[in-house]
């Protein structure tokens, strides 16, 4: 117990608790950030493309890498050069 009231009368615990405060934040802004970005993903893939076997390949790589894997999927479909109908 007397060693919390210390700690709890040193200097610099304020600033270290705000600073590690407001990082936890941020912190959890970023999560939330992520996961609604990684379901938007999922959804887009699943609503948007095209072909069954398109749509359970990028399920799974979205699924199975998290917030890489919705990156990868916003990176490659978006772009619109991976929209662009084949020849054939």
């Amino acid at each position: 117990m007397t060693h919390l009231m210390l700690l709890a009368q040193a200097e610099g615990v304020d600033r270290m608790f705000g600073a590690m405060s407001a990082m936890m934040i941020v912190m959890f802004l970023f999560a939330i950030a992520a996961t609604v970005f990684w379901l938007w993903m999922l959804i887009d893939a699943l609503v948007n493309e095209p072909d069954t076997g398109q749509k359970i390949l990028w399920f799974l790589v979205i699924f199975f890498l998290h917030l890489v894997g919705a990156i990868i999927y916003f990176a490659i479909r978006k772009s619109g050069a991976a929209r662009r109908p084949t020849a054939g």
